[in-house]
């Protein structure tokens, strides 16, 4: 405990950031590695970085929709990685890269450059995601930057859209793999076009003891001439040896470690005085998860479902959302959210990844998330997916992690070592003062929402 206290700051102002009015849907604070692989030459298309999208060379279509959804410039991950992406011959891509510097725009301007429009009907390009929350919002980016494609079509391949005997039938398909694989098998997905393959939270999706062997069943059904294009927010180096594998001779680009936090996020931590009292530390901070919207992480799905009966038979307004729901139940559960007419979403990891509501300005770790035989392990890269869904936009946001125990304290501690990161204190005993550091940084955040983008700049 006193390690983990050494690198928590004492109440006092949190560091709130923020981003000013002209950048405000891309953070350009943070600077971007890049890699080449041995087969990037610098001769018909050289490396350099594109500072504005019309030098892109993109399809006047997306151009035009990049404007309307006040995309003003490229992000510092857009300006390194679309020239790679775009040039051709087409060339894989690892991209490690935060939510929220701009990776999905990224990788769907890809996408809809690579398309040929007078082909609807012929699927071409393929986005894989972990779950079906993340694979519709993807699907949403991707009409979002096509809206004025005359002939743009997209197919969710998630369990229950696509009927046995239907076919795929669309330019480009949104999925999850365990799906995508079936309906490959079954005949109803005509691979043999299909020019780009792109995974999103590759580090998840390539994780050999999570869904690797899928993914990676999928792959072996495509072309082998198809551009792979790995996006993932965190990499961990047994992932991206085997991210190196599956998608060869790539290009990489990363953001610099200590930049992968996001700056906007003022991230706190609760010391519960036992695991029993933190419902109670919970609801108290009920009035303030209503400021904004926010999310509670849980560690399983029946804590979950028994915290969200509980508030509200205490008399809160909750929703809970996790993997046990039916997919149009979940689907709507979460259009719910994203609308503000439900503020406060109980969940699981199900939603620790890639989701973005903007109005999100609390993430709260009601329990560590852990990894390993018997949760042995502190899993840093899931801590950091779950308070990325609030500072969404460069805007702010606060994450509280509740502690209550030794082994919750060193899980934290050592989460807090691996991102190099000082945490906030706050003390249950102290409520006046936990509101105040609390509201500030809330208020901080409300005062940007002036202006809401699309969910296109995740």
């Amino acid at each position: 405990m006193a390690d983990l206290a050494s690198r928590i700051s004492q109440p006092g102002e949190p560091q709130a950031g923020g981003q000013p009015e002209e950048s405000r849907l891309q953070d350009n604070s943070y600077d971007v590695e890049v890699q080449l692989s041995d087969l990037q030459q610098d001769t018909d298309n050289p490396l350099g970085s594109a500072h504005t999208f019309e030098e892109l060379g993109l399809p006047s279509e997306v151009l035009r929709a990049l404007t309307a959804l006040r995309f003003s410039k490229p992000s510092k991950v857009q300006e390194k990685a679309l020239p790679l992406m775009l040039s051709n011959p087409p060339r894989n891509m690892i991209a490690q890269s935060q939510s929220g510097t701009g990776k999905t725009a990224a990788f769907v301007t890809t996408v809809l450059s690579r398309v040929n429009q007078s082909k609807p009907n012929q699927p071409q390009a393929l986005l894989l995601a972990p779950s079906r929350e993340l694979a519709r919002q993807i699907e949403m980016v991707v009409v979002q930057i096509g809206q004025f494609m005359p002939n743009l079509a997209v197919a969710a391949a998630i369990p229950g859209a696509i009927p046995r005997e239907g076919r795929v039938d669309k330019s480009i398909v949104v999925g999850t793999p365990g799906t995508v694989m079936d309906l490959i098998r079954r005949r109803q997905f005509d691979v043999s076009q299909l020019k780009v393959l792109v995974i999103d939270e590759a580090d998840n999706m390539l994780d050999q003891q999570g869904l690797g062997d899928q993914c990676t069943r999928v792959k072996n059904m495509l072309p082998k001439s198809i551009q792979i294009l790995l996006f993932s927010a965190t990499f961990p180096d047994k992932v991206m040896r085997y991210a190196t594998q599956f998608a060869p001779s790539a290009n990489q680009i990363k953001l610099k470690t200590q930049e992968l936090t996001v700056k906007g996020i003022s991230q706190m931590y609760m010391d519960c005085p036992s695991e029993v009292d933190k419902y109670d530390i919970l609801c108290k901070l009920y009035g303030l998860m209503n400021i904004g919207s926010s999310i509670i992480f849980v560690k399983t799905r029946e804590s979950a479902t028994q915290i969200q009966q509980r508030m509200t038979k205490d008399g809160h307004k909750v929703s809970v959302l996790h993997g046990a729901y039916e997919g149009s139940e979940r689907d709507a559960l979460l259009e719910e959210f994203r609308s503000g007419r439900s503020k406060v979403l109980i969940t699981t990891n199900v939603l620790a990844r890639g989701i973005d509501v903007s109005t999100v300005s609390m993430v709260i770790n009601y329990d560590i998330p852990m990894k390993g035989m018997g949760d042995s392990i502190h899993d840093t890269e899931t801590y950091l997916h779950r308070i990325g869904r609030t500072g969404r936009f460069g805007r702010v946001g606060v994450s509280i992690t509740f502690v209550s125990d030794k082994k919750s304290f060193e899980a934290l501690n050592a989460i807090a070592q691996d991102l190099e990161i000082d945490l906030v204190a706050l003390r249950p005993d102290d409520w006046d003062e936990t509101e105040l550091l609390v509201q500030k940084v809330i208020k901080s955040s409300r005062a940007q929402a002036d202006y809401v983008p699309g969910q296109a700049s995740s």
